[in-house]
């Protein structure tokens, strides 16, 4: 999210829920519904695949990289 500036206040906006309980999301302490990611994913995520962005970046060694289109 740093790289891409977006802010925990751009997180809660787009969700329509206060900074504290976007804060909670992004951070693992209570998770994202379904409707929440794919409102993430389309507003401000569009290139990423959405099982990306809700995998555990920690277990799978992955890094914020935009997916690449297949040929």
């Amino acid at each position: 999210m740093q790289n891409k500036g977006i802010t925990i206040e751009a997180v809660a906006a787009v969700l329509n829920i206060h900074r504290n309980s976007a804060s909670n999301k992004i951070s693992g302490e209570t998770s994202f519904t379904v409707d929440e990611a794919f409102k993430l994913k389309a507003s401000l995520f569009p290139e990423f695949d959405a099982d990306y962005l809700f995998s555990d970046e920690k277990d799978s060694g992955l890094t914020m990289e935009p997916k690449q289109p297949t040929a």
